[in-house]
């Protein structure tokens, strides 16, 4: 199934889905008017906590702006409305005569008494009436609604029987003559441009276009704007309906992944298998998800797929009766751009994603457990910053992790580039690593520390963690630089030299060592000479550099040999007594 046929069929089983040309807006206040047209009152709808966040509320759908004016119909922000705006406004007069001009004539002849006392106003609205304490400043460039003064609490004027058809008319007077839709396959209306989505993070505020045609570059045949691909009206409004319920605030439908905005939906018979599968995959990618799994029964599930069960055998229902989609959207310009999208049975994610938790299992995991998946990316960006993480990495990694394909070799790079910077092998970056190994380049990777690995960049790597060791032991944290500030990204590309040095400059560590824990410095020396034979004999043990792959494999024996040291001494072991295997 197509994309937008796809939200097509999620508009359909959405549980208040606003009517054709209808959608759901911020609205800041409600101006509250006489039957003569008189402003009786301004509400202000906002919510009281400190954020002030407007109400959303069902008006008539709001129109295409690119660089014309087009009014919105009986609502609007106050530079339409009113005329006035906090800033400078230099087309504010316009657009405020557009307004009124507009609704003069959808609302010629109407004899409806809300419709009549909006064009009341309208005639004899001046924007110098604007003024505390009627007129809060505040208000500017909030939307606006209306009521009529003794319904204000039961509807607003777009609710009136009489708005709603004449809407309706409007709708049918602007359609294009009718085509078969590419989605739905059914004869309709065309749209010429498709309105906005908007909630997609980094893209403008008002909102950026999923499918779009407004430049003459893309005139074709003939064909303009929609024309190019026609899509109908309704299913038009169907998917951006859907896509933008999705994409809001606490849909329980989106989680964000680097760059991506990335929403999801399930389709099943039974409703709440639907909603069981959306939580699930929700804990699976969010951490905030967790909060999300509100019964026993799901909590458990999550349990056990984590340990590695299969789904069949856990929930039979959620694994071949739910279709699951997913759908990752980045900013680009006025346009958005799909990172992704994918569509299979629950099942098969579920299997992609357990797939996804043993290339990166790891020993020890982090102290405050595996966490969201932004935060692997985070870690890997400059300065720790998601505005940092290489562009398009988080789409192309997310595909991969949904579809059990190979993972972006940026990953493995982004992740190298930061260990040989400032040299912090943590468990996050080590298990991306390890990830990559596994399934791109089909390598056995050791989950916890294997002492009997011989391959050199493993080796090396346990073998700095052994020389970093002996520093601490010797002069504790009494230390400006460690060895790993010092030589970290220097030792894990081009070891040969630095080997060299680390092993002269452990001298004076063992020299001390043995008089303050001979028991210890004992240890030391002879884990240093175990991994020094498990390496290949020759002249030259030591390469003078090492690739991608062993570079990685360098940063998660460091890992796993370091981690062992904070193992023993977390467990209270004494220097005299410890051993090494």
């Amino acid at each position: 199934m197509s994309l937008l046929a796809a939200l097509v069929r999620a508009y359909d089983r959405l549980p208040d889905a606003p009517p054709f040309g209808f959608s759901s807006e911020k609205i800041g206040f409600c101006v509250v008017l006489a039957r003569d047209g008189a402003v009786a009152e301004v509400v202000d709808l906002r919510d009281s906590d400190k954020k002030r966040s407007p109400r959303m509320l069902m008006v008539p759908q709001a129109r295409k702006r690119t660089v014309g004016i087009a009014p919105n119909f009986l609502w609007d922000k106050t530079a339409y409305v009113l005329g006035v705006t906090a800033g400078e406004g230099k087309r504010t007069a316009e657009e405020h005569a557009k307004f009124r001009a507009q609704h003069s004539e959808w609302l010629a002849g109407t004899e409806d008494p809300g419709l009549l006392a909006f064009l009341r106003f309208l005639e004899t609205w001046t924007p110098e009436t604007f003024a505390p304490p009627l007129w809060p400043d505040d208000l500017r460039d909030q939307n606006l609604v209306f009521a009529l003064a003794d319904e204000y609490r039961d509807r607003f004027l777009q609710d009136r029987p009489a708005a709603k058809a004449l809407w309706r008319q409007i709708g049918a007077e602007a359609a294009s003559d009718p085509q078969i839709c590419l989605v739905t396959g059914e004869p309709g209306p065309v749209a010429r441009l498709h309105p906005s989505v908007k909630g997609v993070w980094g893209a403008q505020s008002s909102g950026a276009s999923l499918v779009s045609f407004n430049l003459d570059a893309f005139t074709s045949y003939g064909h303009e704007q929609g024309d190019n691909a026609p899509v109908s009206e309704a299913a038009v409004f169907a998917y951006t309906t859907a896509l933008n319920r999705y994409l809001e605030k606490g849909s329980g439908h989106r989680i964000q992944i680097g760059d991506a905005s990335t929403v999801f939906w399930a389709d099943a018979s039974d409703l709440e298998d639907a909603a069981e599968a959306e939580v699930m995959f929700a804990a699976f990618f969010d951490s905030a998800g967790e909060d999300r799994a509100a019964t026993a029964i799901v909590a458990d599930r999550l349990a056990q797929i984590r340990d590695g069960r299969r789904l069949a055998e856990i929930a039979p229902r959620l694994d071949k009766g739910v279709r699951f989609y997913v759908l990752g959207l980045a900013p680009n310009a006025a346009r958005l751009a799909v990172r992704f999208y994918w569509e299979d049975d629950f099942g098969a994610l579920t299997a992609n994603y357990q797939r996804f938790l043993s290339d990166t299992r790891l020993e020890p995991p982090p102290r405050d457990g595996w966490p969201a998946l932004w935060r692997y990316l985070r870690d890997i960006a400059v300065l720790g910053k998601s505005e940092n993480v290489p562009p398009n990495l988080a789409g192309e990694w997310m595909r991969a992790i949904l579809t059990g394909t190979p993972y972006p070799l940026t990953l493995m790079t982004a992740a190298l580039m930061r260990l040989r910077a400032d040299g912090d092998a943590n468990a996050l970056r080590v298990a991306l690593l390890k990830s990559v190994l596994i399934r791109n380049f089909k390598l056995e990777v050791p989950v916890a520390l294997d002492p009997a690995n011989t391959n050199k960049g493993y080796a090396l790597g346990r073998l700095f963690a052994v020389y970093e060791e002996v520093q601490r032991a010797a002069l504790g944290g009494n230390v400006n630089a460690t060895i790993k500030d010092k030589f970290y990204g220097a030792a894990s590309a081009a070891p040969q030299k630095v080997f060299a040095a680390l092993n002269s400059g452990s001298q004076p560590h063992f020299s001390k060592l043995k008089k303050q824990s001979p028991g210890r410095a004992v240890n030391l020396e002879r884990l240093l000479m175990t991994i020094t034979d498990l390496m290949e004999a020759g002249n030259d043990p030591i390469p003078a550099s090492l690739s991608s792959q062993e570079q990685a494999l360098f940063g998660i024996g460091y890992y796993h040999q370091r981690s062992d040291f904070f193992r023993k001494h977390d467990a209270g072991a004494t220097p005299s007594t410890e051993t090494e295997e």
